[in-house]
Formats: structure tokens, sequence, C-alpha cells
């Protein structure tokens, strides 16, 4: 039994690379949502004032943790090249995000003051505006994490062949982009430069066919 142990921990080793990640992300994401409360740069677009709030929305919003984590666990045990492409993907843009977040601390006050409804969606929003402020926006890690997580399923080899996976990926993956907006967690903008920091990963990531080796 020790012996399956030890073969399992060596060949799934490089789960650890998410594990390792996880609490330096949570210490310095943790550390901002502290530090950057009253003085920082106004996120704002037009478009904003014209996206109503819906708040069934917090319900794709809240699935991202399973989708995120289902995603990267799967990856696991799939082919180890795709599940270094996603931690590259993920680690990046949350790195970036808090490299950004410390040199132009931002937040947004799109935030309903009262709801016009009281219900447990509205409940569950109560809930998390109280958890996360209104800081620390873009681009959004909901919005680009979701991104790629269904661009890693949709060009894996083996989840790509399984249609009922990848279309309710997608579904989840724009209903989590759209929620962001519609709970006013997130400006536009927040959504707009996920998007695009998606397609430069996507280009330099997915698209050049970068050889991963398995060394590891």
């Amino acid at each position: 039994m020790k012996q399956k142990i030890l073969n399992f921990l060596k060949m799934y080793k490089h789960a650890l690379l998410p594990i390792l990640y996880f609490p330096f992300y949570i210490s310095v994401f943790s550390y901002l949502e502290s530090t950057v409360t009253t003085e920082f740069a106004l996120v704002h677009m037009k478009l904003d004032d014209y996206i109503p709030f819906i708040e069934y929305f917090v319900v794709p919003y809240y699935l991202w943790f399973p989708y995120i984590a289902v995603t990267v666990i799967t990856f696991i045990f799939l082919d180890k090249k795709d599940f270094y492409k996603l931690c590259i993907t993920l680690g990046t843009g949350m790195t970036l995000f808090l490299l950004i977040s410390f040199l132009i601390p931002n937040g947004h006050d799109l935030r309903p003051v009262t709801f016009t409804r009281d219900n447990i969606f509205t409940s569950l929003i109560k809930t998390m505006y109280s958890i996360d402020t209104p800081t620390n926006l873009f681009p959004s890690i909901h919005c680009y994490n979701s991104i790629m997580a269904h661009v890693a399923i949709r060009e894996n080899e083996i989840l790509k062949k399984k249609k009922l996976i990848r279309i309710s990926s997608f579904i989840l993956s724009v209903l989590i982009v759209l929620s962001t907006v519609f709970i006013k967690q997130h400006s536009a903008f927040d959504v707009f430069t996920a998007v695009v920091l998606s397609i430069i990963m996507y280009l330099l990531i997915y698209k050049p066919g970068i050889h991963f080796h398995r060394a590891v």
C-alpha cells in the first residue's frame, strides 16, 4: 500500500504546482484587499451605466469556484502538457492581476446601496459584498480564468470530443463573464481587459504549438 501511494504521488507530482501557488496568491490578494480601501483609481465606463443589476446572475458567479477547481483537478489526470499550459495561463493572469493591483490601486462605485428585492439571490450577493471589496478589479480573474479554462477544455484532445462537456463549459464560462457585470462586482472595463489578456495568452500558449517536454 505504501509503495502504491508513493507511486501515485510520483506520477502526479505536477499537481504541486497549483497547490504551491494558491497560498501565495491568497496571501497577496488578502493583503491588497485590506490595504486598498479608500485611495484608488475609479474604474468606470459609460457602458456600466446601461448594464442592469440582475441578482440571479450570482449563481454562475459562485459556480466559478467549482468550475475552475474541477477543471484544474481534471487536468492533473489528463495530458501533462495540457495541465502545464492551463497552469501557465491561469498563473500568469493571476500574477499579472496582483502586479497591476499593486501598481495601480483601483476600485469602482457600481454596487447598489439598497436592493429592490429581498430573496436568496440578493442574500448571496450581500454575503459576497461583505467578503469581497469592490477593489482590485482588472483584469477580472473571474472572467479571465473562465475563458482560459474553457480554452483548455476545447484544446484538449480528450475533452474536445466530449460534446456535452464542451458545450456546458462554454455556456457556463459565458454566464460567469456576464455575471461579473450584472451583479455589479466588476466594470465592463475589467471584462474587456480580461478578454484582451485571454486572447494574448491564447496566441502565446496555444497557437504557436509551444512544446512542453515530459521531463517532469
